[in-house]
Formats: structure tokens, C-alpha cells, sequence
């Protein structure tokens, strides 16, 4: 009876041991095997020659630490981060933004590393997030409002790709290599979840994006004023050039038609020297008779009236003029 007791408890304490000394590295992990506390050896998962069944010594002479080697994500607290305003080179307005961190260990290498320096995930997660809110600070600082916040297409995403650049990969010790070398830590990116406006300082924000707004639609309306009067100054200069045109081509015509009539007034005075005479003293008649308002005292032996009394025959000779004696005048001879 006692012999089967001591047999069991030997079973139970081999099992024991059994179990304690074996233990087994997945794929997704890295397996820290130490003893006392010092460092015996690190195991990779993600290495087939590694991965599996494995022994050490029992508890608690060598333990175990199992730590996730893949990809882990983290949202950053919420910061209020001041702007800068470059024209005034003061401090502009508050924004409060909102960031996630995508890290892992780095590798085997860096296990011991991140053991000895931060320990957990939750340790990783909390340097992580003071490092990087500090980083995120000094580098909004130097940006202006309008670079996170704006209407323009995609000049808010290159902004935030440039910020994250300079956190990561800025300055002269880049966060991204530090932390490789401090914590065995890989910062795999740091992404803007969102930027916002404390209300404190949102209706100030509304105000100046509606100012920008008037502003951009005054350029509008001073573009387009300018326009019109381009418009409506070339339509006056190609309307001086048609007048100019069409006076010229009327003083043109005007000179052709007074040439063709005197060319056909003296076709027709050579014609008719005598009926020619007579057209021109009826045009002389009419000129001096014509408005029935002026009152002429002349004599009838006057030149002027001989067309009167001695109308033109065409086709006859014309009779010779008989000397015409000097007479007074006398009022009342002709009306």
C-alpha cells in the first residue's frame, strides 16, 4: 500500500517536472527564456527552426515570458497642440488632435532590450505615447493653422504625410531609430486620426474661414470687373477703328461722288455752254429769291435778268448782246 502511494506521488512529481520543463514557441510570438533573471535565450516564432516543442529547466530555476510579435496598435490620448501663426511669428490657435501608433518588436535581438526597458506591452505602450505626444508637439508647433486645416485639395494629406515624416524620421535623433535602439521597439507609422477645434476657439476658426471665404470672392469680383473692363475696352477700341474706317471710306466716296458730278457738269456745260448759263442763274434765282424775306431794289437792265427776258433757244445762235446803258437806280423797279 505504501509502496503504491510513494510510486504515485513519484508520478505526480515527475509529471510535474515533465511539464514544467517543456514548452513550445508559436508563430506569432517571441518566447524569452531566462535564468535566475539573466537571459538564457530568445526564441522566434516566425523562424521554422525555432518554432515548436522546446525544454528548460523547471520553475524556478528557468522561466518563460511570452511576448506578441506582431503588429499592435494604440490610440494616443487626445492633445491639445498649439499652432503657430508665420506672420506674426506668435502662437496662433489651439487644436486638439487625435493620433494612433502602429509598433512591434523589433526582432530577436531586441527583446532583451524591451524586457529590461519597459517590460509589458502596456510599459511600450505608455513611453511610447509620451515620446511620440512630445515629438507631435514640438513638431505642430512650427506649422500653421491653414496646413491641418483647409479647403484646398489634398494639401491637408501632403501636410500630415510631411508631419509624419518629421516625427518619425526628423530631428537629430529620429524617433523611430531611438526607439529601436532604447526600447528594441519598431514604430511602424504614427497616423493623424483627427484634428479639431477646442470650443473655445471654434467660432474664432468659423470666423476666419468665413473672412477667407469673402476674401477669396472679392478676388472673384475684382477679377471679374477687370475682365469687363478689358472687354469693354477693346469693343470701344474696335468700335473707334470701324468709325475711323467708315469715315474715311465715306470722305473717300464723297470725293469720288464731287468728282464724278463736276466731271459730269462739265460734260454737260460743254454740251450746252448757253443752257448751262441758264441752269446756273435759275440756281442764283432761287439762292437770292428763294426765302421770301429779303427785298431787292435792282434794275432790269441788270445781267442778272437778261435770262428773264431773254430765255435760251437751244440749238440757235446766240444773238449778240446789246450795250446796256447805265441807268440809276430807282426803288420800286423790280420786287
Amino acid at each position: 500500500m505504501r509502496l503504491a502511494f510513494w510510486s504515485f506521488v513519484l508520478a505526480v512529481v515527475a509529471g510535474f517536472l515533465a511539464y514544467t520543463s517543456c514548452f513550445t514557441v508559436d508563430k506569432p510570438e517571441f518566447v524569452y527564456l531566462t535564468q535566475f533573471g539573466r537571459r538564457v535565450a530568445t526564441y522566434d516564432g516566425a523562424d521554422d527552426a525555432q518554432a515548436g516543442l522546446h525544454f528548460r529547466l523547471p520553475w524556478p530555476v528557468q522561466s518563460v515570458q511570452r511576448l506578441d510579435r506582431r503588429l499592435q496598435v494604440f490610440d494616443l490620448p487626445g492633445a491639445e497642440l498649439l499652432t503657430r501663426d508665420a506672420k506674426k511669428n506668435t502662437i496662433d490657435k489651439t487644436l486638439t488632435i487625435d493620433a494612433y501608433v502602429c509598433w512591434r518588436i523589433a526582432d530577436a535581438d531586441g527583446v532583451d532590450r524591451f524586457i529590461r526597458k519597459v517590460g509589458t506591452a502596456e510599459g511600450a505602450r505608455s513611453v511610447l505615447g509620451q515620446r511620440i505626444n512630445s515629438e507631435l508637439g514640438a513638431v505642430v508647433g512650427k506649422m500653421e493653422l491653414d496646413e491641418l486645416v483647409s479647403t484646398e485639395p489634398n494639401r491637408v494629406d501632403d501636410k500630415r504625410e510631411g508631419l509624419r515624416k518629421r516625427i518619425l524620421e526628423g530631428g537629430e535623433q529620429p524617433l523611430r531609430q531611438s526607439a529601436r535602439e532604447e526600447y528594441g521597439i519598431e514604430i511602424v507609422d504614427v497616423r493623424l486620426r483627427r484634428t479639431n477645434h477646442p470650443p473655445a476657439v471654434r467660432q474664432a476658426i468659423f470666423d476666419r474661414i468665413m473672412s477667407e471665404r469673402e476674401k477669396k470672392s472679392a478676388d472673384y469680383r475684382s477679377q471679374g470687373e477687370q475682365q469687363a473692363a478689358d472687354i469693354k475696352s477693346d469693343s470701344d477700341r474696335k468700335v473707334a477703328e470701324l468709325r475711323s474706317e467708315a469715315e474715311a471710306e465715306a470722305v473717300r466716296l464723297r470725293g469720288q461722288a464731287d468728282a464724278d458730278a463736276d466731271r459730269i457738269r462739265a460734260d454737260a456745260a460743254r454740251q450746252d455752254p448757253q443752257f448751262y448759263a441758264f441752269l446756273k442763274k435759275l440756281e442764283d434765282y432761287q439762292r437770292i429769291l428763294g426765302d421770301n424775306k429779303s427785298m431787292l431794289l435792282l434794275s432790269t437792265h441788270r445781267e442778272l435778268f437778261d435770262t428773264l427776258f431773254n430765255p435760251p433757244n437751244p440749238g440757235a445762235p446766240t444773238p449778240p448782246r446789246p450795250a446796256v446803258p447805265t441807268v440809276p437806280t430807282a426803288k420800286g423797279d423790280v420786287k
